[in-house]
């Protein structure tokens, strides 16, 4: 059964009219299909993260390979998330149907690799020839010793972002609150939204151990399939990408009583921020004095390290095109770095966050509102900005102009959280900019006089 859109919260969440603003879980407009990923691959997102579990895709195998691996989260440890599993589906199961299929490789698929769970993702061509996921995966479950999840978010459904809501749905019924932990811990939080991209979350780690937190589980990057099963019995949350999984916080709120506020740890401002508003939250005078000296040391030490990387990006000039978490606080850390932001959009990110982005970009900025190939080409052509940072869909759009480009989103291959993490993207931003292939790249071609440089 779908889960249905109502349960999602979604008509509340797109109120503004404002030029630019994002429209949360709309419908790819013809002519940028490849722009907009789907349901299926939205729901992907935040469940392969789960690394000890098993993801099985029931479709044509290109609806696995598409998605796999789709996010480069990175796994301190089990790496059975990285197995491709899918039951294939060709023509007869077409013709037929695939259930029984699905079931078999249900089966096969536990017993092989020994999972801590199944999870089973319907797609456009299973959900339309009818196949009923959840009676294959209650067929298959007495047949297994490990819980058997159906993930009911077929591509025709919507946008990425209707994917995102739809997996916290799953988490939120089949897998949190279903065991307990074997020690409880104070204080204890759970970040949501956090996937661990290029390795994030070990950038965040350190502050966590410095000031006595315990991670109780990380929603969904690096995780371990028992802690996300535990995650109620921490006592605050996080919400570190609030366009995916804010149901999902608003829920666990609801049931358990779990407080959460949203937070960023992209950049030394906002990393400093989060820290202490986790402090506040415990309403611990002992974790707030922790927290303070743990913020002192940290800021003076990197902002020492990063100084010659800002004297070397002093005025120059950025287009910001991202979302989630990062359509603010990119602005915010690129301004650390002495870069101003030209021009800012987001195309999927909540209105919170586009209202939070045009509060910390100068007036005179400029709120993308043509998010297209041409619109982009044109804003490019106006603004001639030195860096355009934003998400690979952009990228190629970015080497047409010769601009230089960094992608911020899932592209990476860079850690960008946390006070290290700053180090990493001061130094990545300068590498950027500084390069000289772009300079290459301006220059005519065939070369003048027959000469190549």
């Amino acid at each position: 059964m779908f889960v249905t859109l109502s349960k999602l919260e979604l008509k509340d969440n797109c109120p503004l009219e404002d030029k630019g603003a994002p429209k949360l879980c709309m419908k790819a407009l013809p002519g940028e299909g490849a722009e907009r990923s789907c349901a299926f691959d939205g729901a992907r997102v935040v469940l392969m993260p789960v690394t000890d579990a098993a993801h099985l895709v029931h479709g044509p195998i290109a609806c696995a390979g598409n998605s796999w691996d789709n996010r480069g989260a990175k796994s301190s440890g089990p790496e059975l998330f990285r197995r491709g599993l899918t039951t294939d589906l060709v023509e007869m199961d077409i013709v037929y149907g695939g259930e029984n299929k699905l079931t078999q490789a249900i089966i096969e698929v536990a017993n092989k690799h020994k999972p801590k769970a199944v999870f089973v993702y319907a797609t456009c061509v299973s959900a339309l020839i009818g196949d009923d996921l959840e009676a294959a995966c209650q067929k298959a479950q007495p047949h297994v010793s490990v819980p058997v999840i159906p993930v009911n978010a077929p591509g025709f459904m919507g946008d990425k972002n209707i994917g995102n809501r739809i997996s916290g749905e799953v988490l939120f019924r089949h897998v949190i609150g279903t065991a307990e932990p074997e020690k409880t811990y104070k204080p204890a939080i759970n970040f949501i939204g956090e996937y661990n991209i290029a390795g994030d979350l070990w950038g965040i780690q350190p502050s966590l151990d410095a000031l006595g937190i315990h991670l109780q589980a990380c929603i969904s990057g690096d995780a371990r399939f028992d802690d996300l099963r535990t995650a109620h019995r921490a006592q605050l949350n996080i919400l570190v990408c609030s366009k995916s999984l804010t149901n999902l916080a608003k829920q666990m709120e609801r049931k358990w009583g779990i407080p959460y506020i949203e937070g960023s740890f992209y950049g030394i401002h906002d990393t400093s921020h989060t820290l202490r508003a986790i402090a506040r939250a415990f309403d611990d005078p002992g974790l707030m004095k922790r927290a303070e000296a743990h913020i002192c040391e940290q800021e003076a030490k990197i902002r020492q390290i990063i100084e010659p990387y800002q004297k070397r990006l002093a005025g120059k000039r950025a287009v910001l095109f991202t979302g989630g978490v990062k359509t603010w606080s990119m602005v915010t850390t690129l301004k650390e770095l002495g870069i101003e932001v030209l021009a800012g959009g987001t195309q999927n990110s909540t209105p919170e966050d586009f209202l939070r982005m045009k509060a910390l970009m100068d007036p005179s900025a400029e709120i993308i509102e043509d998010t297209s190939a041409a619109g982009f080409l044109t804003l490019i052509e106006e603004k001639r900005p030195d860096l355009i940072v934003a998400g690979g869909k952009i990228k190629y759009t970015a080497h047409k102009t010769r601009t230089p480009f960094l992608d911020i989103n899932h592209g990476r291959n860079l850690p960008y959280a946390g006070y290290q993490g700053m180090v990493t993207f001061a130094q990545a931003v300068s590498r950027t900019v500084f390069s000289p292939v772009w300079e290459l790249m301006r220059q005519p071609f065939p070369p003048v006089g027959g000469e190549q440089a």
